[in-house]
């Protein structure tokens, strides 16, 4: 059986996330942390073979702690997790010493593969990361998003890229999902910030 500590400041994602993880057969949750000040003592106290650290939390970073555990317990392994799957993030996660990579838009199933995968010694992360990039944008949806920064209509991307105007949707709804943002402006924004395009 492996024992899995959850770590994170969100209630609700922390209890359905044990809920789900507790229905796989191989997999006990021993304890859930709120808060990054009791996770040593959680540790020392519950054991656990494997901790699901979320990477930003409210009181701390979770990579930094990911640091600590593998100093202090190098025979536990980490498993972080995050809302975004920027490459920087993941890059950041392996240098912390973390065996797996998961995302917060992943299943649970894929979650309990990366559990099983660090228990078992081996590393768990996304398998389509392009080193020299650090957005989670395919490379259409960046050209899409530097001609919205230059005020492009759709219309006018559709003529410049000679796509129809639904494909330029299709991708501008992509990018604003995936930036997570409310809108085309706050796309950009975001984008700058991120350094993911230049003006």
């Amino acid at each position: 059986m492996i024992r899995v500590l959850l770590v994170d400041d969100h209630i609700l994602v922390m209890d359905g996330m044990a809920e789900l993880l507790e229905r796989e057969e191989d997999i006990k949750i021993v304890g859930t942390v709120l808060q990054l000040s009791c996770l040593q003592e959680a540790i020392e106290t519950l054991n656990p073979h494997v901790v699901v650290m979320d990477i930003r939390l409210k009181d701390g970073n979770g990579l930094e702690w990911t640091k600590k555990i593998k100093l202090l317990y190098p025979d536990r392994h980490v498993v972080v997790l995050s809302g975004y799957n920027y490459n920087e993030y993941i890059r950041a996660a392996k240098q912390a010493g973390a065996s797996a990579f998961v995302t917060k838009e992943d299943s649970i199933l894929h979650l309990a593969t990366a559990i099983r995968q660090a228990h078992q010694g081996f590393s768990f992360f996304p398998s389509n990361i392009d080193e020299s990039s650090n957005t989670p944008l395919t490379k259409m949806e960046l050209i899409i998003l530097k001609l919205i920064a230059q005020d492009k209509t759709n219309e006018d991307i559709s003529n410049s890229l000679n796509v129809s105007k639904r494909t330029v949707e299709h991708h501008v709804s992509s990018i604003i999902k995936k930036l997570r943002v409310d809108s085309r402006v706050g796309a950009v924004v975001k984008a700058i910030k991120e350094g993911m395009i230049e003006l």
